[in-house]
């Protein structure tokens, strides 16, 4: 979906290149149990809702202005699958049932506390993580390394063209690390 599609505040908001690359990573099942952490406007929560008919998206945002966006973008594309989840991760996570996907395009600092929490209640979760600055990135490869993890990490920065008289010049966006943390192989194999 194009962002000019969703409804904006002040409340940063995942650009659509990227919500395409995050969700593709997140392989979502028509029945997955999603969390989006740090939800933002809900850009992904929507389009995961909407990619899925019998899912089920949990979208946890802390700021009342992203929650209230949240809420206007879920009316605005009739999205029913969707629960707006006011509070901070991990300790809203508690409650909520298991995910078997999981998107975190914020943190609040809490990054390991949320990871050992979703972890705990799904050791065969598929995680996401969107990190636009190195100190996410390198809390992220810390946290892999302390539990001998392993993930995938990819590299994403787009551009996009700009018009500047009668010339069109290409606007770098801020690069993404997509890093895509799976279940272990024997975590894997016990669940099926």
């Amino acid at each position: 979906m194009k962002d000019e599609a969703f409804i904006r505040g002040q409340v940063p908001m995942t650009k659509s290149e990227v919500r395409a690359v995050s969700i593709s990573k997140l392989g979502l099942c028509d029945n997955s149990i999603v969390y989006d952490i740090g939800a933002g406007t809900g850009s992904v929560a929507v389009e995961m809702a909407l990619a899925m008919g019998h899912g089920h998206v949990y979208a946890i945002e802390q700021r009342e202005e992203g929650c209230r966006l949240i809420g206007q973008n879920q009316e605005h594309f009739g999205v029913r699958n969707l629960t707006i989840v006011p509070g901070k991760a991990p300790d809203v996570l508690k409650d909520l049932p298991a995910a078997d996907r999981v998107f975190i395009g914020g943190s609040g600092g809490e990054l390991p506390k949320i990871l050992d929490l979703v972890r705990e209640k799904n050791p065969s979760a598929r995680i996401v993580i969107n990190a636009v600055s190195l100190e996410t990135l390198s809390a992220v490869t810390e946290y892999l390394r302390g539990k001998g993890m392993e993930a995938e990490i990819v590299s994403i920065q787009t551009a996009r063209a700009k018009k500047l008289g009668d010339y069109h010049l290409m606007e770098g966006q801020n690069p993404v690390y997509i890093i895509t943390i799976e279940p272990d192989r024997g975590t894997r194999e016990a669940g099926q």
